[in-house]
């Protein structure tokens, strides 16, 4: 199918999930269309002309946590979408996130306000993540095991292996809170853009899909990863080392989680707690599923999926319709996306049904 054919299907399938959300929100709520508008305007500033002539930006707050998640939520969908090209289907994100959080703050409070602290801290993190990506890949290629079930597993591990450094080894005595200490001003991204903790992690991530386009196309490894997930009984046969070729994919796809975690801790929280919340790397399944698998589309789709988070929040303060309507229509937006003979089957079950009325009137 040609990117054009394939834009117009997507634009097709999230144009026939929301007007479905719409007819949902009907049914729930005495004000539909403002629950509508406030779903599809949330996320947008407002700007507005002062009496004094000065021009004022609302709903930066808003604004910002669309970025910042779409940032996080691209990272993520890469460590999906990478071992995907090898035909593994990796579910490991959450834990390769926590594990380079873990590291990256670790790096941070070791190192102080010194010059390296944050490219350090920048690095750390991805090697965690590679590094607990490369354990489920190695469990696949040494012994067969169940990517899916490691990679669930593993992802329990990291999480309490998480919380037992940030509550006995990293705690801030002084805080009310378990968490860790303030990560070192050195150490953390500062906002590019007022009343928002939007920082340069926004241009990091699409840079970080340029790079995996570049590696998956351009090198070796690439060649060898896309072929052991092509047909990897030919590529065995065409001296192409598969097992290390799979075992590779989780470990990079990792590395991204890793600056994943490194981008909540270093620059939205810059401290992490204890109860850090697990879920965002299976939101990262979402992403990837909604981009079809392609990482350069990882971006939009992400922008996409966090665009509706935001706009659900949104609308739930500002109207009595609640934020798991918005639930209903990422789930149909995945269905109508991913099922690829959904469009065919209703037009041709529209000319059919054409046809029989077109028959009975002549």
């Amino acid at each position: 199918m040609t990117p054009s054919r394939e834009g117009a299907r997507i634009a097709l399938a999230v144009g026939a999930a929301l007007a479905l959300g719409f007819a949902v929100m009907a049914c729930v709520s005495d004000q539909p269309w403002a629950a509508f508008r406030a779903l599809l305007t949330g996320p947008l500033p407002s700007i507005e002309r002062a009496a004094d002539g000065r021009v004022v930006v609302h709903r930066l707050v808003r604004f910002g946590a669309w970025l910042q998640d779409a940032t996080t939520l691209t990272l993520v969908g890469l460590a999906i979408a990478i071992p995907f090209r090898a035909r593994q289907f990796s579910l490991g994100a959450d834990g390769q996130l926590f594990m380079g959080a873990l590291a990256a703050a670790a790096i941070s409070l070791g190192l102080g306000d010194t010059p390296t602290a944050l490219p350090l801290a920048f690095l750390a993190a991805a090697a965690a993540g590679a590094g607990w990506g490369l354990v489920a890949g190695l469990l696949k290629t040494r012994f067969e095991a169940n990517e899916i079930v490691t990679t669930l597993m593993l992802n329990v591990v990291a999480v309490q292996v998480y919380r037992l450094v940030v509550g006995r080894v990293l705690n801030d005595p002084s805080a009310g809170f378990i968490t860790t200490p303030p990560l070192p001003e050195a150490a953390t991204l500062a906002p590019l853009i007022a009343r928002t903790t939007v920082t340069a992690m926004v241009l990091v991530a699409p840079a970080a899909v340029a790079a995996a386009l570049f590696l998956l196309r351009r090198t070796t490894l690439g060649y060898e990863i896309d072929l052991a997930g092509a047909n990897p009984w030919f590529a065995v046969r065409a001296g192409v080392p598969v097992a290390r070729a799979t075992a590779l994919a989780f470990a990079l796809g990792g590395a991204f989680a890793g600056l994943a975690g490194f981008h909540v801790s270093n620059a939205l929280l810059k401290r992490l707690p204890v109860d850090l919340t697990p879920g965002i790397g299976l939101e990262g399944i979402v992403v990837a599923l909604l981009a079809r698998g392609r990482v350069g589309a990882l971006p939009l789709a992400a922008l996409g999926y966090a665009y509706l988070r935001v706009g659900a929040q949104a609308m739930e303060r500002a109207t009595d319709v609640p934020r798991e309507v918005v639930l209903v229509i990422q789930a149909l937006i995945i269905l109508f996306v991913v099922s690829d003979r959904l469009a065919p089957l209703a037009l041709g079950l529209a000319r059919r049904a054409s046809a029989r009325i077109g028959g009975r009137a002549a």
